[in-house]
């Protein structure tokens, strides 16, 4: 594997990192291990999603996600100006603006978009030259507590979710590298090495 480990190529020009998509069932961690890497990565430009959703407590508009109206997501698909998008649990759409991803590869950053499992197979088929990493959790059962212990969730909504979850796990064999979440600095550790190229 080449590693990448320098923001400047030849003649001072920047180097073009690979967009990484980190993908892997619901209440996995991927927004955790995220929020850990805008911490303590700042070299790791972090894609900032946009959602019909409403924000849940401690979410800010423009850092977590951009909450938008369902009419504005639809002139941003209309226009092409999403990356990729998806329903998600069948109630709300999220989608990754195009351009901002575009202009952090030309700006020599390391690029990270955490998505779910559709919107990440619509990157692929757009950008076939970017590294999938699935974030996967240490067990089932692991993966059902950390769902319930979150608290965000309805029974029925968690019932939804933990069905989506069997058909996201399946699909862990159509990613180039797996990361197991046991600790959320360690997973984070190991996807920037992946990232840099320096994982071993």
């Amino acid at each position: 594997m080449q590693t990448e480990t320098s923001q400047v190529g030849p003649a001072g020009s920047p180097s073009r990192h690979r967009l990484t998509v980190l993908a892997g069932p619901t209440a996995v961690g991927k927004g955790t291990v995220s929020a850990d890497i805008r911490r303590r990565y700042p070299e790791v430009w972090l894609s900032v999603s946009c959602t019909t959703r409403a924000p849940r407590p401690g979410e800010v508009d423009g850092v977590h996600y951009y909450f938008i109206s369902a009419e504005r997501f639809d002139a941003m698909v209309e226009a092409g100006e999403m990356l990729e998008w998806a329903w998600v649990h069948g109630r709300n759409r999220y989608g990754t603006p195009r351009q901002a991803v575009l202009d952090a590869i030309a700006g020599g950053h390391l690029p990270l978009l955490e998505i779910d499992l559709a919107g990440a197979r619509q990157v692929r088929e757009s950008m076939p030259e970017a590294h999938m990493v699935f974030l996967a959790p240490p067990s089932w059962d692991e993966l059902v507590r950390r769902l319930v212990g979150r608290g965000t969730e309805d029974e029925e909504e968690r019932t939804r979710r933990l069905e989506t979850a069997k058909v996201e796990l399946a699909a862990e064999q159509e990613f180039d590298v797996t990361i197991i979440n046991y600790d959320v600095e360690r997973a984070a550790d190991e996807l920037v090495a992946v990232m840099k190229g320096t994982a071993h």
